[in-house]
């Protein structure tokens, strides 16, 4: 947090109710998921207006798999589209785009297309925005312990770093090494849990749970979640 103004420098957003914002207008699940694009470009623009330096997203569990097939292939497809019709705008606004998650179970059009974003966004420096797909945080524990385990039966050296080191030394292991944890968590719809999400980043993190639906969630919204956010007294375990 910057405590000159208490802007969070990480804001990181479960983005919950697409379906059921597009089941109460009558339309079919997808509908919701493209009105909650518009939703990401607002909380992007806003993030860049209040001066929050990482934004991160949570669009797709590696539980989001087991959801009817039609419905995955069109998130995909549209999170195919938006990279493309976004990296305009990232370029104009300063925005790093970066995907997390486990990526080799995305198919060859859309790593392609999320391997593009990244490398001609990878020197703007304003805001980073974090897409976290098929992310889950006991995958990403899990997958950081193997490696951990890995670089020290490869190099004596490297288990003596291991065995003597704090607990930071498994942040380097988790798909956000050298990205802050997030000050503040926010998720949508009502809905007042993790879902498996950044578990080990968490540990203290503020969270704000708002009945808002994703896609009615735009600036003024973004906005009074920061102001929410000031409001709190953030100790880390201490006493002030």
């Amino acid at each position: 947090m910057n405590q000159e103004n208490r802007t969070p420098v990480h804001v990181s957003i479960i983005m919950d109710g697409n379906g059921r914002w597009a089941k109460a207008r009558g339309k079919e699940r997808i509908y919701g998921h493209f009105e909650g694009v518009e939703s990401v470009r607002a909380c992007t623009e806003a993030s860049v207006e209040e001066g929050v330096k990482y934004l991160s997203l949570y669009a797709f569990s590696e539980e989001n798999w087991n959801r009817p097939e039609d419905e995955v292939v069109g998130l995909m497809s549209l999170m195919a589209k938006c990279m493309a019709n976004e990296l305009p705008t990232f370029m104009k606004n300063g925005v790093k785009f970066v995907v997390l998650g486990n990526l080799d179970r995305l198919d060859a059009e859309l790593h392609a297309e999320i391997n593009r974003c990244m490398e001609l966004t990878s020197a703007n420096d304003r805001l980073t925005l974090i897409l976290f797909l098929s992310y889950s945080g006991k995958w990403d524990i899990h997958q950081a312990a193997k490696r951990m385990v890995a670089d020290a039966l490869a190099s004596p050296e490297a288990a003596e770093k291991i065995l003597n080191s704090g607990l930071s030394v498994f942040d380097e292991y988790l798909v956000t090494a050298g990205i802050p944890d997030p000050d503040l968590i926010i998720r949508t719809s009502g809905e007042t849990r993790l879902s498996n999400y950044l578990l080990w980043q968490a540990a203290y993190s503020e969270f704000l749970f708002v009945d808002t639906l994703w896609p009615d969630f735009r600036k003024p919204e973004f906005r009074q979640a920061l102001k929410a956010y000031a409001s709190r007294d953030r100790r880390y375990g201490k006493v002030k």
